[in-house]
């Protein structure tokens, strides 16, 4: 059944993702229709469903051992990579940072929702990790983009990226009105706020994979020749090397079952087009940054139906 569910589960992911990329290609809502309905993803409909999904869990079951397992297998992956950086492809620190960025930070929104929902049928179970990687890795990753770029780190600007990250706040309201409501034993958002923002909230997968298809046409990864090994090697660490470290910190917790698959598939998901976002914002590695994540995420439907296939 895992294998099948996540057969099914990419064919609806693909389906979307190649409605957007035919809208693209008929040039439907003109030059800007990526741009935009990738932008009301971000800053609307994907913060309304988190906070949707979250202000209605039972937090206990959120914030489980798993997070452990997506942190470890982020933070030995990340590591694996700066020693590749550093002693084999003897990058500077703003390539570095970029590459250890794609080999580990994981796509937990434009691919982690559609594959969360539609292949482990649980949106929630991206949850930690959005928390993870914008409250701990974003600030480490920016702070090391300032001093690569401008020679000193601004503490200010970076707490000014957090306090602008939607989906983030999204979540941390979510779990503010769940740890208010079970200590009250009342939900606390009326049900007639509570609907509007779901209905948005439900429109966020497809729009994301809408967006993802039309951003498609056109994308021709590593034409550069520059750095072409070492974010080949950025993009199997993500796909590859941190399903197996995953696999193996579950294992040793005792996970087993669909909790064992959901951390590996998980761990799986592709690197996030955030880093090209930060890249970008410092004008540092965005060559690296773009390759990597288009080249993540064109290989990972195959390796995670390669571990519904062993893990079956």
């Amino acid at each position: 059944m895992g294998t099948l569910s996540a057969i099914q589960g990419f064919i609806v992911i693909g389906v979307i993702i190649g409605i957007g990329y035919l809208a693209a290609r008929a040039n439907v809502g003109g030059p800007t229709a990526q741009m935009v309905l990738q932008r009301f993803a971000f800053f609307v409909a994907t913060p309304c469903l988190m906070f949707t999904l979250i202000s209605k869990e039972n937090l206990a079951d959120v914030f489980t051992s798993s997070m452990a397992v997506a942190f470890g297998s982020a933070v030995i992956t990340g590591t694996a990579f700066m020693l590749l950086a550093r002693f084999v492809f003897r990058l500077d620190l703003a390539d570095s940072t970029v590459g250890t960025l794609v080999s580990m930070y994981m796509n937990a929104n434009n691919i982690g929702l559609p594959v969360a929902t539609y292949i482990l049928g649980d949106p929630a179970a991206v949850t930690p990790i959005v928390l993870m990687q914008q409250v701990i890795f974003t600030p480490m990753a920016l702070t090391a983009l300032d001093i690569s770029t401008t020679g000193k780190s601004s503490f200010a600007a970076t707490a000014k990226q957090l306090a602008h990250q939607p989906i983030l706040i999204g979540v941390l309201c979510g779990i503010i009105v769940s740890a208010a409501s079970a200590g009250t034993g009342v939900f606390l958002v009326p049900q007639f706020l509570y609907d509007p923002l779901n209905i948005v909230g439900q429109a966020a997968v497809p729009l994301i994979l809408c967006a993802f298809g039309m951003s498609l046409r056109g994308a021709r990864p590593l034409a550069n020749r520059e750095g072409r090994q070492a974010t080949i090697t950025a993009a199997a660490l993500k796909n590859a090397f941190m399903p197996a470290v995953a696999f193996a910190l579950a294992s040793a917790l005792g996970f087993t079952g669909h909790n064992l698959y959901a951390c590996v598939v998980l761990a799986a998901l592709p690197s996030a087009q955030n880093v090209f976002n930060y890249a970008a914002r410092y004008n540092a590695g965005t060559t690296f940054a773009r390759d990597g994540v288009l080249l993540s995420t064109i290989c990972s439907p195959v390796c995670i139906l390669a571990i519904a296939l062993l893990l079956n």
